[in-house]
């Protein structure tokens, strides 16, 4: 098993429909759109591992909830399918959540769409600090102008995805969004993952948290190319 590398993500746009994906952009911005100014959807918060510990944790975006927790929510059970109940917002973005159930989960759990009117800036930031925790997640994003980064803390290098849908270790590395000053939204959806997917995922036996890194990794190494650019994902196309 390699060591993983920092900063690096896995490019996830050859197990998605990209085509179907970017053919939500104007619905989901649409959508989106109509609940500016909204105080129902609550603010974005980093949690406490952020880069900087000036930084701003509330940093601005809002979030909709297309599932919500039974239970107080609990960052550690993001990915327990039986805590997570669909919401109305999520009748509210049908199609959207048509797309969600050709991802490769055999069950689903949250499930939100982050989004700012004004495409401020993402601070930088880590998502839990256990590292034998692994969520299984896909971020993804109908069109390419959200700049969003993953971060070598050590070095200060930024990779910027480059695709429309990622799976990035979230622990041992911090991620954020440059600011764009216009309006930005991504998808996250975390659950299980099929057998079938999961048969090619590289899982450590220990930190598995490190499983996405593991796997970019591997791919490069067989000759499956660059795992992305370090470029803003605009200028790389």
């Amino acid at each position: 098993m390699r060591t993983p590398h920092y900063p690096s993500y896995k490019d996830l746009d050859a197990f998605i429909d990209v085509e179907r994906l970017k053919a939500l952009d104007g619905f989901v911005r649409e959508r989106v759109t109509t609940r500016l100014g909204t105080t129902d959807d609550l603010k974005f918060d980093t949690g406490p591992f952020v880069q900087d510990p000036e930084a701003e944790r509330i940093p601005g975006p809002r979030m909709v909830h297309l599932s919500r927790s039974l239970k107080p929510e609990d960052y550690y059970n993001l990915d327990v399918p039986d805590l997570w109940k669909l919401t109305e917002e999520a009748k509210e973005f049908a199609p959207l959540m048509d797309f969600i159930d050709t991802l490769p989960f055999a069950a689903t759990g949250r499930m939100l769409i982050i989004y700012d009117e004004s495409g401020r800036a993402v601070t930088a930031h880590r998502d839990h600090d256990s590292v034998d925790l692994c969520h299984e997640f896909i971020w993804f994003r109908t069109s390419l102008e959200k700049p969003f980064y993953m971060l070598d803390h050590q070095s200060g290098e930024k990779l910027y995805v480059a695709s429309f849908a990622a799976w990035f270790d979230t622990v041992n590395q911090f991620h954020g969004a440059d600011e764009t000053g216009k309006l930005s939204f991504s998808i996250r959806v975390d659950g299980v993952f099929t057998d079938a997917f999961r048969k090619q995922i590289p899982f450590p036996a220990v930190g598995k948290a490190a499983a996405p890194a593991i796997w970019a990794q591997n791919h490069q190494r067989e000759g499956g190319g660059p795992v992305a650019s370090r470029l803003p994902c605009d200028a790389a196309l």
